[in-house]
């Protein structure tokens, strides 16, 4: 692999900004409610967090295309919200973010996924998450996949981001690729093990390590391990690359019949992974619509990665940031 280059990195950060990427998928929204503790509850043995403040963040697919934004490029998120205060909420800080929308509203009941993370002296205390799961049903399939072919013409790259919280459905899969093939554009998935069958049409897929274990049926502790597990998962979906990521250890990139390419990590200090493979899907399609090679959007993913776990919270990369973590990685 050759290293990406400041000069190489800088242009292709500038061509990114007049790409536009689709981002279909999960979309949720993340809160985050802040405080200290400084007692226990005599009720139970559990700290009491006294709530100081509450912020919130775009989460899942819409994390995804506020990424892309933050790095200059143009984004649409194709989703599903209900009918609720959270929905609204992800509608404004869509709009705030100058992130288009293509979302489908439930009037079924289905709530608008919320993650809801308890903060105490900048550890998370407790997670709770109201959400469903279950496939959507087919009539908000069906509105689903027409704003997503009216959003279609114009992307330079479509992401499927699926937290299996029900909207990656089977059909929906199979109609985003067939649609964006007959218009070539490249399809990246951030994926779920039990999901793994309704990806193959894709043209990269970005598991993490563990998912890749899981998917594809190798225990993986060599590198070995992790090519074998890499070419199975390569021969299951057909498709163009498989992008593990592995914390602290970097990410590897697996085409067929080509080498290997292992980038090792460029964090300084990880305070927190939440989102990070959010801004890696973000960073690689943007890179490949503003027509970087693989192995070079692949490293700047792996710069944008390490600059978002170094902070607290669903967090964002900008063009700047970025590549000032590559040139600390090359120097």
């Amino acid at each position: 692999m050759k290293p990406l280059r400041a000069e190489r990195a800088a242009a292709l950060l500038k061509r990114a900004r007049g790409q536009r990427i689709l981002v279909v998928g999960d979309v949720m929204l993340d809160e985050f409610v802040w405080g200290r503790v400084s007692r226990i509850s005599p009720e139970a043995p559990v700290p009491v967090v006294e709530v100081s403040h509450q912020t919130f963040h775009l989460g899942g697919a819409a994390n995804v295309a506020a990424n892309v934004r933050a790095l200059g490029g143009g984004a649409t998120v194709a989703g599903v919200v209900g009918q609720d205060p959270a929905g609204a909420r992800v509608r404004e800080e869509l709009s705030e973010a100058g992130i288009e929308t293509s979302l489908a509203a439930s009037d079924t009941g289905r709530p608008t996924t919320l993650k809801t993370r308890i903060i105490a002296h900048s550890q998370q205390v407790v997670r709770a998450d109201r959400e469903r799961s279950d496939d959507i049903p087919a009539a908000l399939e069906d509105d689903l996949l027409g704003r997503v072919r009216k959003a279609l013409p114009g992307a330079g790259a479509v992401v499927v981001s699926d937290y299996q919280k029900g909207v990656v459905t089977r059909r929906l899969a199979r109609a985003v690729f067939q649609a964006a093939r007959r218009r070539g554009i490249p399809v990246l998935v951030d994926p779920k093990v039990h999901h793994f069958g309704l990806y193959r049409g894709a043209w990269l897929v970005t598991p993490n390590q563990l998912e890749a274990e899981q998917a594809s049926g190798l225990r993986i502790r060599s590198a070995q391990d992790l090519a074998a597990a890499a070419a199975r998962l390569l021969a299951q979906l057909r498709c163009a690359g498989v992008l593990v990521t592995r914390g602290e250890h970097g990410m590897s990139l697996f085409r067929p019949r080509r080498r290997a390419v292992h980038i090792p990590a460029t964090a300084r200090e990880v305070y927190d992974v939440t989102g990070a493979g959010d801004t890696v899907i973000a960073t690689l399609a943007l890179a490949i619509a503003a027509r970087a090679v693989l192995d070079e959007a692949a490293q700047l993913a792996n710069a944008a990665a390490g600059v978002v776990v170094g902070k607290l919270g669903t967090a964002t990369a900008s063009p700047e940031e970025v590549a000032a973590a590559l040139d600390r990685m090359s120097g």
